[in-house]
């Protein structure tokens, strides 16, 4: 663990809007050289706070216009395996995350699809017949907002 000071922080949200900046770019926005700003992001790197960068894919552009959350509670703990499950939701391409949760669901899958027909389809022939599934309850995804924290600092304006 490393103490992360305020210019740390801002360079924090700064990449949190945009990992493909170089770390010059990032120096620029946030009053540092280019080395300061390789330094620190190496640093965080190095602390494992910074774990990686990813490019964000948009579903939409891609005609994948429905996003639905499904609670699945397995029907027989017991008798399959969680790693069955697992293994074969993960192998399911509309199936962009699975989460193994506590509570009322035993699972939370995040799934995307063309439209309310794909998404039914995707559903009943893919997902009502992995190993063990018993109850499902399905959210679909009307907005969502992505905030990049927390990053332990109130808001914090990087210039562009």
């Amino acid at each position: 663990m490393i103490d992360l000071d305020d210019t740390d922080r801002t360079l924090l949200r700064a990449l949190a809007q945009d990992a493909t900046l170089s770390a010059g770019e990032l120096g620029r926005r946030i009053g540092l050289s280019q080395p300061a700003a390789w330094r620190r992001i190496r640093r965080m790197e190095e602390a494992g706070i910074l774990t990686g960068r990813r490019i964000e894919v948009d579903r939409q552009a891609l005609g994948f216009g429905v996003t639905v959350f499904l609670g699945v509670r397995l029907a027989t703990k017991g008798r399959v395996s969680l790693e069955d499950f697992e293994r074969a939701a993960t192998a399911i391409p509309e199936v962009q995350v699975v989460q193994h949760v506590l509570g009322l669901f035993d699972y939370r899958l995040r799934v995307v699809a063309r439209d309310l027909a794909d998404f039914e389809r995707v559903l009943r022939r893919r997902i009502m017949t992995l190993p063990g599934v018993g109850n499902v309850e399905a959210n679909v995804l009307l907005t969502e907002e992505r905030r990049p924290g927390p990053l332990g600092m109130a808001e914090t304006v990087v210039k562009p």
